[in-house]
């Protein structure tokens, strides 16, 4: 089974795109995942990486160009796009009602 490790990929190839139908690696913050799927939406890339529950994080998606974007809970990040480089988590602040 060949595992494509996005990180790896887009250091070795910024423009070129993994291979669809193959099994991935993703990094979320120090820790690498191994997922079987071309996609997954924000919600379930925080729920992989045990950031529950999810929406007390939000999560960023860092690109080989240096680009940080915020990735939506729903929103569908495909691992065969160009430049994936890993996943990054922020705890969200909860504010205390005010006075």
């Amino acid at each position: 089974m060949e595992i494509i490790d996005l990180e790896e990929f887009s250091e070795k190839n910024p423009l070129g795109k993994p291979e669809k139908g193959k099994t991935y690696q993703i990094r979320v913050d120090r820790n690498k995942y191994v997922v079987d799927v071309d996609a997954m939406t924000g919600k379930e890339i925080l729920e992989l990486a045990n950031k529950n529950p999810y929406n007390h994080y939000q999560l960023n998606q860092k690109l080989r160009s240096g680009t940080v974007r915020k990735i939506n809970y729903e929103e569908l990040v495909d691992f065969t796009e160009p430049g994936i480089e890993r996943f990054m988590t922020i705890p969200l602040q909860q504010q205390e009602g005010s006075r």
